[in-house]
């Protein structure tokens, strides 16, 4: 290597990369990828010895024993690194977008949980601001632009039932209505794009149908909902459910409940959080089979403890004690997780024996279609955004670019 990237700021605008087996949607083969501008603009067998340009364009090598992968796509993230996304500061987002990028998240929704009006509307302006300053790529006190891209706001709650609320804080829980809603979505001015809600609490029938008239996408979650009441939601618009079996009525052979319709409907996509102790794995392996790797969507739902070693945080209000790679209440109750998404890709492989190619399905490509964005991310393809994850077979990451900007890099592996 000649060059030092450490600081990223010499990294050029158009160059090639090449050595690691590419999978794009076509095909899984050694290919090189010219990235120009933020975007894939040829893929080829070999470069071209004739590129036709003014100026030499530079080639990057990685390891052939490396893959490159479209970027992950974490649905259902609240913090990273001591920060969440409930914090309300511009600091929180950089912090969690930074350290989200050394596990191979492109891009992520930043999820609020139930809490005050008054805090979830300053999360909301908060990332509205946040989203403003990064699209005109202006640094905000120092801040630099270095991380996975926020596409826009998950709010989980406050529309969920008492009966299911896992470990988000009861006296914030309220039925959904609109016209709350309404400030939430102005406040954010426009970026909230996945709501999770409980559909058998009052109100909840017409709260679905506005949501879907205004494009958000209606997911199913902390829910106490039976199977007819789950099944109704269904078909009245939902297309989502948050991290499955977790904070819904139980699944029981007698008694079905939001899991059942779930995992019976392909027009839901499901989220999971592989981490081995929010779901066995035998049950991440029987949901593939029937859910398939079309319909399945990992996610981390991590906490500020993620990256962090174990001891006590706080989690809207309340103290959550990470060990052995578990988030608690105090109570025993699972507080969302301290799982990577690399560690969630490499995971699913292992439980389930599912290929590289469902993995990426899981964790790139469904998430994309979920928010109507396939068609610039979620898979590497000409004219896609150039968001790139290199990794090897133990699911290591060892590199990411995000939008062509090479925003992480593992030790001194890049060779110009």
């Amino acid at each position: 290597m000649n060059k030092n990237f450490k600081d990223f700021k010499d990294f050029p605008d158009h160059y090639w990369l090449r050595g690691p087996v590419v999978l794009t949607e076509e095909t899984m083969d050694y290919l090189c990828l010219e990235i120009k501008s933020g975007k894939i603009i040829s893929i080829n067998k070999i470069i071209p010895q004739s590129q036709n340009h003014p100026v030499f364009i530079p080639i990057y090598d990685f390891s052939s024993d490396y893959y490159l992968i479209p970027g992950f796509i974490d649905l259902h993230i609240h913090g990273a690194m001591g920060f969440d996304v409930m914090d309300g500061s511009l600091e929180a987002l950089e912090k969690i977008s930074e350290a989200l990028v050394k596990e191979g998240t492109t891009a992520y929704l930043a999820t609020t949980m139930t809490d005050s009006e008054s805090k979830i509307s300053q999360a909301l302006i908060n990332i509205a601001e946040f989203k403003k300053f990064k699209n005109k790529n202006l640094n905000l006190k120092n801040l630099k632009s270095s991380g996975a891209e926020i596409l826009g706001v998950h709010l989980e709650g406050p529309f969920i039932s008492p009966n299911r609320m896992g470990a988000q804080n009861p006296e914030f829980i309220r039925a959904p209505e609109i016209n709350i809603f309404k400030k939430f979505q102005d406040l954010a001015e426009g970026q909230i794009k996945l709501v999770t809600m409980a559909p058998e609490v009052p109100g909840a029938s017409e709260f679905i149908k506005y949501l879907c008239e205004m494009g958000v996408v209606v997911s199913i979650g902390h829910s106490d909902a039976n199977f007819l009441e789950a099944k109704k939601s269904i078909d009245s618009g939902v297309t989502h459910c948050t991290h499955l079996y977790n904070a819904m009525s139980s699944f029981h052979h007698r008694t079905p409940g939001v899991a059942v319709a779930v995992l019976g409907d392909d027009r839901v996509r499901a989220e999971l959080i592989a981490d081995g102790i929010h779901v066995d794995p035998n049950v991440l392996a029987l949901t593939l089979k029937i859910k398939t790797a079309e319909q399945l969507v990992l996610v981390t739902d991590a906490m500020r403890a993620k990256c962090l070693s174990e001891g006590e945080y706080d989690l809207g209000g309340q103290k959550v004690f990470v060990k052995s790679g578990a988030a608690r209440l105090a109570s025993g109750v699972l507080a969302g997780s301290v799982l990577t998404l690399n560690k969630a890709f490499s995971n699913i492989q292992d439980y389930t024996g599912c290929s590289l190619k469902d993995a990426v399905k899981m964790a790139s490509e469904n998430p994309a279609k979920q928010l109507g964005i396939f068609d610039k991310k979620g898979s590497i393809k000409i004219n896609k955004d150039a968001d790139l994850v290199l990794i090897d077979k133990a699911g290591q990451i060892h590199a990411t670019f995000c939008q062509g900007n090479l925003v992480y890099l593992r030790d001194r592996e890049i060779e110009r």
